[in-house]
């Protein structure tokens, strides 16, 4: 299983991809947040260089109080938005979840009053990893 320090990570065991797909979203739906975008990078590869990539999705999740929140306490965080969370098929064919640590991503913004939006944020992203 890949793990990173920047993110939090759950292997789901061999589950169909599109139920993993699912469950992601379901929960992330509990904590309040949206999914804005969703790439699937399997197809965008095969598409732009016909190669064959396991089954892998970025999901891009936004949370709107949170973002507003945000949004006027920094204008340019847009560019750290939305919440990536990711869905990929390991070698053995389990399922891996991952998602952004904001708390780690947000350590880049040179803004204190960021520091709670991003506690606020990193709570429901982890408590959406831990409930899969």
């Amino acid at each position: 299983m890949t793990e990173a320090t920047y993110g939090y990570t759950k292997n789901l065991g061999k589950v169909e991809f599109d139920s993993a797909i699912e469950k992601v979203t379901g929960e992330l739906k509990n904590e309040g947040f949206g999914v804005l975008t969703e790439i699937d990078v399997k197809a965008t590869l095969k598409k732009k260089l016909d190669v064959d990539f396991r089954q892998y999705k970025i999901l891009g999740a936004c949370n709107p109080p949170l973002a507003h929140q945000a949004l006027e306490s920094e204008p340019l965080i847009g560019l750290l938005l939305p919440c990536n969370v990711i869905v990929m098929e390991e070698d053995d064919k389990s399922i891996t979840v991952s998602a952004v640590n904001p708390m780690e991503m947000f350590k880049v913004v040179e803004n204190s009053g960021m520091s709670e939006i991003a506690g606020q944020v990193n709570a429901k992203i982890r408590k959406v990893v831990d409930s899969l």
